[in-house]
């Protein structure tokens, strides 16, 4: 009797363990949305940046969703920074949680500082005519301290500072050589540090050779002090990530002032805002201008600094961006009074586009904000990924509306495709593109966990 009762139960157990079983897979297989739609299967791709997005700030518009970015790569301009550098930008600005551009910035500032020293005035017209020849040839220095005593004497020399290390400006007042880095967003939608790789870019060979004209000869009129214009977005779509460039110019000024000024007279800083607009940068450049402003820093992003050309370059005086790098850029009309320290485009695509091909996908989409940034970078990128060996067809190119703010239609386009890497060209919005697309079930395979 004891045998006959294990055996029923045992038979009672198999049979509600294989009801159970059975319930559970057919709960599985008609398990439906709230909508009562069949569930969608994710798009695992890897998601890539630029510059403009590969920031920890990024960080600050995703709070609600940690890991949204994770696995997310790509480049910006970058170098490796002497921790003495980093350190010297946090007793500017002690919330610094990036250095991005602020190499580019502090350059900007101490390039045009000792055009006009070697030129004997702070008179724009005249010193801009300086700026790539102080770059370019004669003993090579690499601070203020160090740069100006020769500047005073007339002896030539090249500054290799900060962002400049490498090489001098080319003959169109950009620089000839660059380094990226290839950044790595981690599960906290921080970027890791301790992933980034940088790579250099460019040819010092194409650095100009011409010589710059003698200095002005009246030694004797006191000089305007030189006055620099910060033309960079406190307000708009960059201001997330504008506080390094701002820390930047402002440690220049102070690093000028500390070897004695230029032509012996204190530099002045001026505050102001482009807004990421042309309207509002504009108003700023207006406002330069009346205050005797010759050279401003700016502006961040390529079509505000294209809008704002020709207003400055009417006025006569100096602008130099440490952040914009549209192609358009290298020929623009400028008379002249326009240069940059951050690199053109045209060496970042090839930088990202290496990063691309590394993880030999078969088909990407490439997202870009319609402006003179997005489009350009688009359109490089394009051209060096089919020049790796990727097909014309096997590449989507999508753009979007700069005051755009909707992305669910785009999200929607991306997730049809069902390619294997998207590509992210935009600012501050790139959070809301990310969280668009995580809603279609698309993204990396570390953000759709935790999404």
């Amino acid at each position: 009797m004891g045998n006959s009762a294990t055996q029923a139960s045992r038979a009672r157990w198999i049979t509600a363990a294989l009801t159970a079983t059975a319930v559970t897979l057919a709960g599985c297989g008609t398990r439906k949305t709230e909508s009562g739609q069949e569930p969608e299967t994710p798009v695992v791709v890897r998601l890539y940046g630029a510059d403009a997005n590969m920031t920890n700030a990024l960080r600050d518009k995703l709070k609600d969703n940690p890991s949204l970015l994770s696995g997310m790569t790509g480049t910006a301009p970058l170098l490796k920074l002497p921790e003495a550098f980093k350190n010297r930008l946090r007793t500017v600005d002690g919330a610094l949680a990036d250095f991005g551009y602020a190499a580019e910035a502090y350059d900007a500032v101490i390039i045009t500082a000792l055009a006009a020293e070697a030129a004997r005035t702070t008179e724009a017209t005249v010193f801009a005519k300086h700026v790539v020849g102080v770059t370019t040839s004669g003993t090579t220095c690499d601070s203020a301290a160090t740069c100006l005593p020769l500047a005073k004497s007339g002896k030539d020399f090249a500054y290799r500072g900060v962002s400049m290390s490498q090489g001098g400006m080319t003959d169109q007042g950009e620089p000839s050589t660059a380094s990226y880095g290839t950044l790595h967003f981690g599960r906290d939608n921080t970027i890791n540090d301790n992933l980034t790789e940088y790579v250099g870019a460019g040819d010092s060979k194409t650095a100009s050779t011409a010589a710059p004209p003698p200095p002005a000869s009246d030694k004797n009129k006191r000089p305007a002090p030189l006055k620099v214009g910060a033309l960079m977005p406190h307000t708009g779509r960059l201001a997330y990530r504008s506080a390094p460039r701002f820390a930047g110019a402002k440690l220049a000024i102070a690093d000028l002032n500390a070897a004695g000024g230029v032509l012996g007279v204190p530099v002045e800083y001026v505050d102001g805002d482009d807004g990421t607009d042309a309207k509002v940068a504009a108003a700023t450049v207006d406002r330069f201008i009346s205050q005797g402003v010759q050279v401003m820093v700016g502006a961040s992003s390529s079509s505000v600094t294209k809008a704002v050309i020709p207003k400055v370059v009417e006025a006569g005086r100096i602008l130099i961006s440490p952040s914009s790098t549209s192609d358009e850029l290298s020929n623009v009309a400028d008379n002249g009074l326009f240069f940059r320290t951050a690199p053109p485009d045209a060496l970042q695509a090839r930088a990202l586009s290496d990063v691309i091909m590394r993880d030999g996908p078969h088909r990407v989409v490439i997202v870009a904000r319609e402006d003179a940034y997005g489009m350009g970078l688009q359109g490089n990128v394009k051209a060096n990924l089919v020049a790796s060996g990727m097909t014309e067809d096997s590449i989507d190119l999508m753009s979007y509306p700069a005051t755009a703010e909707d992305f669910s239609g785009l999200a929607t386009r991306v997730r049809e495709l069902k390619p294997d890497g998207v590509l992210i060209v935009g600012y501050e919005e790139t959070a809301l593109i990310v969280r668009a697309l995580a809603t279609k079930k698309v993204g990396t395979e570390g953000g759709l966990a935790g999404a």
